[in-house]
């Protein structure tokens, strides 16, 4: 059966929001996305729809070569996928990016986690919530805990991701480039 990568992407922005974030949750990232191709070149998720605004949002579709994802850290963590799982993966999004209008950013459910109270949303979710929720359709990770209380930290922590990339997002291509060169796999 043919395998697949898919990429978690984890940031830290260091905007104001992000910086309230990492008070509660003590880790280095505390942003999520998910890409399907090892240039990320397309990357969805969960997050704000203006540069300005942390608090409107929905799903994304990340541009990480503006805005402030060009001066942010970052880890990239692959994993492989069978063909069935990749389908799966790209068919919700897919659904989701069809029908953003009817999403929104879960926030409420944000501030629930670090109250330890679980909070269900239909058709709202934070980064994390959202790529957990993915991972789970495709069958690639069951969470010991509720979506709904998943963190970034958490997405990368059962064992089916190997870390590929550690630094500055604007320095992630120039990597890639370099393993390429050297013939290794991107």
């Amino acid at each position: 059966m043919a395998k697949h990568k898919i990429f978690i992407l984890l940031t830290d922005t260091g905007t104001l929001f992000t910086r309230m974030i990492k008070l509660y949750t003590k880790k280095p990232y505390n942003h999520a996305s998910i890409s399907l191709d090892p240039y990320l070149l397309e990357v969805y998720s969960f997050g704000r729809k203006t540069a300005r605004n942390p608090f409107i949002g929905g799903f994304v579709k990340e541009n990480i070569r503006t805005g402030f994802f060009r001066q942010a850290r970052c880890a990239v963590y692959s994993c492989t996928v069978t063909t069935p799982q990749l389908q799966k993966i790209k068919a919700f999004i897919k659904k989701i990016e069809a029908q953003k209008h009817l999403y929104r950013y879960n926030l409420l459910g944000l501030f629930a986690v670090t109250l330890n109270k679980q909070i269900d949303r239909s058709n709202a979710f934070f980064c994390s919530q959202f790529i957990a929720t993915v991972l789970q359709e495709c069958e690639l990770v069951d969470f010991s805990k509720p979506l709904s209380h998943v963190t970034p930290h958490d997405l990368i922590t059962n064992g089916c991701f190997q870390l590929v990339y550690r630094g500055y997002l604007k320095d992630f291509h120039k990597e890639i480039d370099l393993q390429i060169d050297k013939g290794l796999p991107a």
